[in-house]
């Protein structure tokens, strides 16, 4: 009796850390692990087309991730999307003709901003606007106007 209680017991630690194994994956794939506010600035910027950019998604530059999106809407006036992104703190020497542009990472197509330093002397503040910008790549659109393009071509 005293060694099925053992067992028991052992069965249900291992299940329990397998629970809180996957409760920490989840938080990692979703980018939830990086709830806590550090120190930053924040950056706006406008885009024809956002995609599929979410808020929390990543901001990098150079391949590193210097920050998170954290605000996204539709401007009615513009029409255009404005994206809100919060950048650590060290990062402070962007210059201010620095470009944005959202790309897509990986085959499971989660897209990110990425900023292209530019090469002025002043650099990006707090509630500083990024002027050239690139939307996102529309991969229906691009496969589209490709299809158009050669079915044109054929015609003549």
């Amino acid at each position: 009796m005293q060694q099925s209680k053992t067992q028991d017991t052992l069965v249900g630690l291992f299940v329990a850390a397998g629970i809180a194994g996957l409760f920490f994956l989840s938080f990692q794939v979703s980018n939830l692990s990086s709830l806590s506010q550090r120190e930053g600035y924040t950056i706006t910027a406008r885009f024809e087309n956002s995609g599929g950019l979410k808020v929390r998604s990543p901001v990098s530059a150079a391949g590193v991730k210097i920050g998170q999106v954290s605000h996204i809407y539709f401007d009615t006036k513009t029409y255009q999307s404005v994206v809100t992104m919060r950048i650590d703190s060290q990062y402070n020497t962007l210059p201010d003709d620095t470009t944005a542009s959202i790309f897509t990472a990986g085959l499971l197509g989660e897209q990110y901003v990425n900023l292209e330093p530019g090469g002025s002397d002043s650099f990006l503040k707090d509630n500083s606007k990024i002027d050239i910008t690139q939307p996102a790549i529309i991969l229906e659109k691009a496969i589209g106007q490709f299809l158009f393009k050669a079915a044109e071509e054929k015609s003549e």
